[in-house]
């Protein structure tokens, strides 16, 4: 079988959607007739430091000449042309969603960052986008032209059917605390809803922006949240599986998504969904599974979830919906496919 090296910067174990998807990638592409090798790249990207584009360097120095190379997205669209352009690789670029579109930054970093991808994709050899969204929005402004794009879905696993028997319905949010993610949203619109019975579980890393984690404790405190939201932290594979079974549902108000990998998971588990119309959520939740709301808007978010709390019919309707789409959603062999296709036109 040929080789790929993957060249994923940061902890392989992170349990965010972009890491699951490498790992899970890893493990996929033999099926799909590939020999897949992890290259390890600095965890400064996308703001790497001088060191890290040295060690970046070596490291794909190192590669046999010509090697195809599947670089994720947090990484090639931070690395400077000249830098990529140095190195004899069959470069393939898998984008999430480009580096600009991470919410909260300032107008200079943005322009940076849209300057530099926009330049490192112009060298790849073939490009991998996690949903039409995101391969319409890098072919828009990004200048990728489409015959070089292709489209992998991050895969489902199969999951048993959410059961909830709760007397105070319970609301899951599984997503890093980052504010792209709008838990701050979701505080918000909860603090208006303390006349219904509801409890709420915020499941994702804390460490990853202090600040943000300190916020959202602070609109907590303020709001005389603490005792019907809990920080969960990070949980293991069994440990949110056993929430998920006793979810009643699932809402996550992020400000951008390139796909959305924990809206699927709830589909999977047929649980009705509350989330805003932003960046690929419109593609991945399907209209008659959940209720879009306009991003950072806390009053229609606390809209919708009254509607769903109190309508047990809606409820119901939505849980079903999102059973059946999520029979059908792509697995990790479905996205593996995809890739090495595109692995095999980086070579052509």
């Amino acid at each position: 079988m040929p080789d790929v090296w993957f060249a994923v910067p940061g902890d392989l174990a992170t349990r965010t959607g972009g890491y699951i998807y490498a790992r899970q990638l890893l493990a996929a592409l033999p099926a799909a007739g590939w020999t897949a090798h992890h290259l390890a790249l600095p965890a400064g990207f996308p703001a790497p430091s001088q060191a890290d584009l040295a060690a970046t360097r070596d490291a794909l120095s190192r590669l046999p000449r010509g090697a195809v190379t599947l670089v994720d997205g947090l990484a090639f669209g931070a690395l400077p042309r000249e830098l990529i352009d140095g190195i004899d690789l069959k470069y393939v670029a898998l984008v999430h969603h480009p580096l600009a579109q991470e919410t909260g930054m300032c107008a200079d970093d943005m322009l940076r960052l849209q300057t530099s991808e926009r330049a490192a994709l112009g060298a790849a050899h073939a490009v991998v986008a996690t949903s039409r969204h995101t391969a319409e929005h890098l072919m828009r402004d990004y200048a990728v032209p489409e015959r070089k794009l292709h489209v992998a879905y991050p895969g489902t696993r199969t999951a048993a059917r959410a059961a909830p028997r709760n007397d105070v319905p319970c609301l899951l949010t599984v997503a890093t605390l980052t504010f792209r993610k709008g838990h701050d949203v979701l505080i918000r619109a909860l603090s208006m809803l303390q006349d219904l019975r509801w409890r709420s579980l915020l499941v994702g890393s804390l460490a990853r922006d202090p600040n943000v984690t300190a916020n959202i404790r602070a609109l907590l405190v303020s709001g005389g949240l603490e005792q019907r939201v809990t920080l969960c932290g990070d949980l293991d594979e069994h440990e949110l599986d056993a929430v998920y079974a006793g979810t009643d549902v699932f809402v996550l108000p992020s400000r951008h998504e390139g796909y959305g990998m924990a809206f699927a998971e709830a589909l999977a588990r047929g649980l009705p969904i509350v989330a805003c119309a932003a960046g690929a959520v419109v593609e991945t939740v399907p209209a008659d599974a959940g209720l879009l709301v306009p991003p950072d808007d806390p009053a229609a978010l606390a809209d919708a979830l009254r509607r769903i709390l109190t309508d047990h019919d809606l409820r119901l309707r939505l849980s079903q919906a999102a059973w059946s789409h999520g029979r059908r959603l792509p697995t990790w062999d479905d996205a593996a496919a995809v890739i090495a296709a595109a692995l095999r036109s980086a070579l052509s």
